[in-house]
């Protein structure tokens, strides 16, 4: 069902509270589908995809998703202004609802490439790119980026860099709030490493209180996105969206007074989409490897674990194995309470 334009718009504008980062090899169409029920009104985004796959790759397999997915992002990677265009282009003909530039991906093959974290330091050019965008397409075009790169601890630098995409029409900044280090560190070490500075994104909050500003990195709980919502728009959730991805659904319902539902009753929330995907061919693993984390922390947990990752690999695995799953996680959880 196509959603009424006055409605989506309001979906999207609400969305801006919780987001859902954009993950390489992770975020794609079967996880956001799986975050979608848990967080109904949060906003999804896609892994980074580069213009020019965009442009010239395979449209369905790099832009396909599910309907259910919207309020969605398109995080694009690129530096060229015009294949930026022409890539944003074609996210609007598909239906996002917003193109993200990536200025804080801090991967050698990134680097390389000159898109991704070493963008911060060429704030021009990513202005130039956001405005190229901007004039081609009627969705918001938004940037996510770090505070800096390497040893460049100038507030004053990230400033001129939000300040210059800002006039080129950048509708929000997701601000990673730590720096991007080109040169030592993985890209893990890059979001645990470099310390984070929340205070710098409530610093340009305050100093311009006209741009959406939206924090991310090191957000782990509920209590921890929660302390940010008075002085910010919104939080976005990585990693722990994805390894403890109930924790997504439990900050919605603080967000919104939902009520919780249970971990059980969400996944079979996901049956129909999952038999769906089975009946076209795909294997069930594709799937599981999104809800592993379901059961974090919980009794049975490890033993969920255990069962989607040792069988959902097999040829004709099925819902049956979900079901088995579930059934060993209860009977652990009862046996604790008891």
């Amino acid at each position: 069902m196509t959603l009424p334009a006055s409605t989506a718009a309001d979906r999207y504008a609400a969305s801006i509270r919780l987001s859902v980062a954009p993950m390489m090899d992770w975020t794609d169409r079967h996880c956001r589908v799986f975050h979608r029920l848990l967080a109904p009104g949060a906003r999804l985004y896609t892994e980074m995809v580069h213009a020019n796959a965009v442009i010239h790759g395979d449209r369905e397999r790099l832009l396909g998703y599910d309907g259910s997915e919207h309020p969605l992002a398109l995080q694009l990677g690129g530096s060229d202004p015009e294949l930026l265009a022409q890539a944003a282009r074609i996210a609007q003909e598909w239906g996002y609802d917003e193109v993200n530039l990536n200025c804080g991906c801090p991967s050698d093959r990134v680097q390389a490439g000159r898109f991704g974290a070493c963008l911060m330091r060429e704030p021009t050019l990513v202005a130039e790119c956001v405005a190229a965008m901007v004039a081609a397409v009627d969705i918001p075009v938004t940037v996510k980026c770090r505070l800096g790169v390497d040893d460049d601890n100038s507030y004053e630098n990230f400033v001129n860099f939000v300040d210059q995409s800002a006039n080129a029409g950048s509708a929000m900044f997701i601000v990673h709030a730590r720096n991007a280090w080109l040169k030592g560190l993985s890209p893990k070490e890059n979001r645990e490493v470099p310390p984070l500075r929340y205070e710098w994104a409530h610093q340009l909050k305050a100093d311009r209180p006209q741009l959406p500003i939206v924090l991310n990195g090191g957000l782990a709980t509920v209590d921890a996105c929660q302390a940010q919502l008075p002085a910010l728009d919104g939080v976005m959730l990585g990693r722990a969206a994805y390894h403890d991805p109930y924790v997504l659904h439990q900050l919605e319902a603080a967000q919104t007074g939902a009520p919780l539902q249970a971990r059980e009753a969400l996944l079979r929330a996901m049956r129909p989409y999952i038999e769906a995907q089975l009946e076209r061919g795909l294997a069930l693993k594709h799937i599981t490897r999104h809800l592993l984390g379901l059961f974090h922390g919980q009794p049975g947990g490890r033993a969920f674990r255990q069962v989607l990752s040792e069988g959902a690999h097999r040829p004709g695995a099925d819902w049956s194995l979900i079901e088995q799953a579930l059934e060993i996680t209860r009977a652990q959880a009862e046996r604790v309470a008891a």
